[in-house]
């Protein structure tokens, strides 16, 4: 598979049990309907989106210029700090607005949602990794 068609495979699968997970999430911890928190949901998934894309592309350049192969524990966890970081920092205003809250309340909502989406990330990734196999970035020269 082409390293574009692995991204966004990656990305639609991964956003997709997002939005399955996030959504009633919203509806019980904030009081919110479900239609409105299904939008939030979407909104933030779009956003996520185009974050893991990007997020992606920087980490497997960085990752192929590295002298070992593979994807190590610390390296799986460096990807969810990563990709997680960025994407509270990017998704806390979001939230803050839609569902009108100040910037603490959203920060400490989103901290509730990355605890759960710091383990999906790792085990996502890692099960993507099994089915579909290693990026090219991550192989060896044997491998490749």
């Amino acid at each position: 598979m082409s390293p574009f068609a692995r991204r966004i495979l990656q990305a639609v699968l991964y956003e997709g049990i997002a939005i399955a997970v996030v959504t009633p999430t919203l509806v019980l911890a904030f009081d919110h309907p479900p239609g409105s928190a299904f939008v939030l949901s979407a909104v933030m998934s779009g956003i996520a989106l185009t974050w893991n894309y990007l997020f992606n592309l920087v980490f497997e350049r960085w990752e192929s210029r590295q002298t070992v192969k593979g994807r190590s524990l610390a390296r799986r966890i460096a990807h969810g700090v990563g990709f997680e970081g960025g994407l509270a920092i990017i998704l806390m205003p979001v939230m803050a607005y839609w569902l009108d809250i100040s910037l603490w309340a959203a920060f400490v909502a989103d901290m509730g949602l990355l605890a759960f989406f710091f383990v999906y990330t790792i085990t996502f990734t890692w099960a993507f990794d099994r089915i579909f196999g290693l990026p090219l970035s991550a192989q060896g020269a044997k491998e490749a």
